[in-house]
């Protein structure tokens, strides 16, 4: 019988690498999106069907998953993939960026993962894959608020895994490091502050090196692979690394001051 997944953000970057990869695997593909019609090359491809998704409007969250079962009959995974980053000074942040930082990155993805555990539940099994980052384990300058999205989905699905195992729903985290995607240009949102300069030298000297991080990074292709490996794991394993295990490595064995100093040596050249 076909496999079915559900991917949230899939009309670009890591989502939109993911849908192409599932497909070429025999599965069909619920692409979501807030704009399915702005994904006209993604409609042509066999197996794939697009849904209006807001992560933020739990209407559409429930309009997707059932538009997803009624045209497939089923869904077996769903992707939580959805997200954007916030950069910048903490202080120069307004409480409408942190608000939309939290609103998608973290309440979304919940929203996501409440409508389809009655589902899952019910068939009694079903893989949950939230896709957090290297930086919800890590952090780097400039990045609070991001960084305190991905931490917080790293322990809400952490511990979302005990409550749900007894039903067969398995919850799996990937966690990218660097990836080349639109992150570093669309779905980055800088944060400024009119007549705050004290953080202009700090940022002009750090910014040009998170930035380089992501120009020579692999793809979203490789992301993608990862998250289809953690789909189809049949064991318990929660966390997946992708292009990030060698950092995620030196945080685990250094020493919180010679991590530190690591980071700063590499960002503020």
């Amino acid at each position: 019988m076909d496999k079915v997944v559900f991917i949230t953000g899939a009309s670009s970057g890591i989502g939109l690498e993911t849908a192409k990869l599932f497909q070429s695997k025999n599965w069909k593909v619920a692409a979501t999106m807030r704009s399915p019609e702005k994904a006209a090359d993604l409609q042509k491809i066999a197996d794939v069907a697009t849904f209006r998704l807001d992560v933020t409007d739990v209407d559409s969250i429930k309009s997707a998953i059932a538009g997803a079962i009624e045209k497939f009959g089923r869904v077996d995974a769903i992707v939580n993939n959805a997200g954007y980053g916030l950069v910048g000074p903490f202080e120069a942040s307004t409480q409408e960026q942190i608000d939309r930082q939290f609103q998608t990155n973290v309440f979304g993805l919940m929203n996501v993962c409440r409508e389809i555990l009655p589902y899952f539940r019910e068939q009694k099994r079903g893989t949950i894959v939230n896709v957090a980052s290297m930086g919800g384990r890590i952090t780097f300058p400039l990045y609070s608020l991001y960084h305190g999205t991905k931490w917080a989905v790293e322990g809400f699905s952490e511990s979302l895994q005990y409550e749900v195992k007894e039903f067969g729903i398995k919850v799996k985290i990937v966690e990218p490091g660097p990836i080349k995607t639109d992150f570093y240009d669309r779905s980055m949102d800088l944060m400024k502050k009119e007549g705050l300069t004290a953080y202009d030298n700090f940022v002009a000297r750090a910014m040009p090196n998170m930035q380089k991080a992501g120009e020579t990074a692999p793809g979203g292709e490789v992301v993608a692979q990862v998250i289809y490996d953690a789909v189809t794991d049949d064991s318990w394993k929660m966390r997946y690394s992708a292009n990030s295990a060698m950092i995620l490595l030196a945080r685990k064995l250094l020493p919180d001051s010679l991590f530190f100093a690591l980071v700063r040596s590499s960002v503020l050249k």
